[in-house]
């Protein structure tokens, strides 16, 4: 069985500055204009039966103003009568009125069970678009920066069952096909489920494609359906088609190859929540395996084989169970019986008394080993000396275990065992593993459409982006950019919904629930000097962080708390984080910077 590299990124050192003094609030006015909508924004809120966090994660914390990266200057959203409006921001200029680019030929208003609409831009002529029932389209947009040659068509259409929002998709062109490759997410019911939420999420990797020799209509080619049970955070294609990069708390794994194998779906289904062939206990002197028999099974259809250190079970003629066992056994006191319940239990005598099996047999992974109550209490019993209820028990120690001092609430992160995989297109395997451990996923962002989309991770107090390469199979992320101390400053705030950054590294934005948006901007040369008074050093250059109003400039008035965020790491590094909150209203505001930061902020 081939196993998965494991692999870890990669921190380019020129990219930090350990200098870093630290963001100063700053009152510059930010151009903000207003708008007026003919019809709102279609939003969907959860239904009762959508109650759980990844429910929320997956479609509560969904933003319904999405830009364009082929073209920058472009906004798009969805309104409550079907329109797909198109909003062009130029840079200190008004915005203009939206326009029209599509209308969805179905009424969405109609549909209880509906999600929200999403939209993916695959390429600069085309776009894959949910309307939040469960149809996909492929649409046909032309040249969308040219007003002229834009035409919204479809060209595919489909009922894909459940209603799905659209995570990623490419356009591909290999060999006279061109195909479209779309990640969708779903999360369904399981009916079987006995623990947890009794919900899973779903990632089909959908191929859609055509043959311009054979001149027919785009067809669907190949489902790959992927199940876990948390939402990923970040889940793209690889721009040639040959692989999926997936960060996600929760591993995910292949449960359908392809749509050629729909005949045996059910059959795979099946194996995936058959039960186990046998289940087997162990004490310090003996083991016990429990074997439920097939109906009409005599003690003649049974026949067991002991050996020192292997065993034998065949029943009604078929090789049962056969294999090396862990460890020696003493096979002239080993013992087999039938059971009133129909079920063969077998007793093994261990050789060396006292020592614990991991496994009955080995490499046999069709068995399920049965711990009870007793046993886990004894265990708990021998570790309850590494345990304690306090954080601290021993302050006095000379070597204490940690510094309570130097962790704060904000800095808790609870997902220590995420995980960035690379799985194979071909294989379905994963050929690629990063424990990312406590380097918390903040946001992603496309830096290059031609390139999959770049995901920014928190590194110790800094914000670290990174950029997948899929075509190094030695070095597939690159670190590109570092936003200094965001680590720090975005894990106080507790509201947080939108999380962004330019596409230019210059600055980095952050949406609270609340009606709050801060912008954060890469370090700049002073104009005045200024110095650290703990340190007695002047400071070159600075970060700066602006809270930014929608309808109108932030004026000094509306400022209704400003308090400094005392930190005992940053303080004796001169660091001085605030927190500003801002009272502002209004429907869309969009900051006319270097590039577009498009954000939906509701009365």
């Amino acid at each position: 069985m081939e196993v998965a590299a494991n692999c870890s990124l990669r921190v380019k050192r020129p990219l930090l500055d350990p200098r870093f003094e630290g963001y100063k609030l700053s009152l510059e006015p930010l151009p903000s204009y207003q708008l007026e909508l003919d019809a709102a924004v279609a939003e969907v809120k959860l239904r009762d039966d959508q109650y759980t966090l990844e429910h929320m994660h997956a479609f509560g914390m969904y933003n319904y103003l999405h830009c364009d990266p082929w073209y920058q200057d472009s906004v798009y959203y969805i309104d409550n009568l079907g329109r797909i409006m198109n909003l062009t921001v130029m840079l200190d200029t008004a915005l203009g009125k939206p326009r029209e680019v599509f209308r969805l030929p179905t009424d969405l208003t109609a549909c209880d069970n509906r999600l929200c609409a999403s939209i993916h831009f695959t390429s600069s002529t085309w776009v894959t678009l949910s309307d939040g029932t469960g149809r996909l389209y492929l649409i046909g947009t032309g040249e969308r920066g040219n007003s002229a040659s834009e035409k919204w068509e479809i060209v595919f259409n489909e009922e894909l069952g459940n209603p799905f929002i659209i995570i990623h998709s490419i356009s591909l062109l290999k060999a006279e096909e061109h195909s479209i490759a779309t990640l969708l997410l779903r999360i369904e019911k399981e009916e079987l489920a006995m623990k947890g939420s009794g919900f899973y999420v779903s990632l089909e990797w959908v191929t859609i494609s055509k043959k311009y020799e054979d001149n027919k209509k785009y067809e669907m080619a190949k489902c790959n359906i992927l199940r876990g049970k948390s939402v990923p955070h970040y889940a793209a294609i690889e721009p040639d088609g040959n692989g999926l990069m997936i960060v996600s708390y929760k591993s995910f794994t292949f449960v359908q190859a392809s749509q050629d194998l729909e005949e045996s779906k059910d059959e795979n289904m099946s194996e995936e929540i058959k039960e186990p062939l046998y289940y087997w206990q162990q004490t310090e002197d003996d083991l016990t395996v429990t074997i439920q028999l097939p109906e009409d099974c005599t003690k003649e259809d049974i026949q067991v084989q002991f050996l020192p250190d292997s065993v034998n079970i065949v029943l009604k003629g078929q090789r049962f169970l056969e294999g090396n066992l862990f460890s020696s056994i003493d096979h002239e006191s080993s013992t087999w019986i039938i059971k009133e319940n129909n079920s063969l239990e077998i007793s093994l005598m261990k050789k060396n008394e006292g020592m614990t099996w991991p496994e009955l047999v080995v490499g046999d992974k069709q068995g399920e080993f049965i711990r009870d109550s007793a046993q886990c209490a004894a265990i708990a019993e021998r570790l309850m000396h590494l345990t304690s209820d306090e954080l601290n028990p021993n302050p006095d120690k000379d070597k204490p275990p940690c510094n309570a001092q130097e962790l704060e609430e904000c800095d808790i992160f609870f997902e220590e065992n995420f995980s960035l995989c690379r799985f194979d297109g071909n294989t379905l395997k994963t050929t690629h593993v990063v424990n990312l451990g406590s380097n918390q996923y903040l946001f992603s962002v496309i830096v290059d459409p031609k390139e999959m989309p770049c995901f920014c991770l928190r590194h110790d107090v800094d914000a670290l982006l990174w950029q997948p390469h899929s075509s190094k199979q030695d070095d597939m992320w690159e670190h590109i950019a570092t936003f200094n101390a965001l680590g720090y400053v975005q894990a106080s705030k507790r509201d947080k919904k939108f999380f962004a950054c330019a596409p230019n590294y210059s600055y980095a934005a952050l949406c609270e629930c609340l009606r709050r948006v801060f912008i954060y901007r890469q370090p700049a040369p002073m104009s005045t000097v200024l110095y650290n008074r703990k340190e007695g050093r002047c400071i070159v250059e600075i970060g700066r962080m602006l809270p930014v109003c929608e309808a109108k400039n932030v004026d000094p008035k509306a400022i209704s708390h400003c308090k400094l965020e005392g930190h005992s790491r940053f303080q004796k590094a001169g660091y001085r984080p605030y927190i500003v909150k801002v009272h502002i209203k209004g429907i869309i505001s969009i900051s006319p910077n270097s590039h577009v930061f498009p954000y939906i902020v509701k009365h």
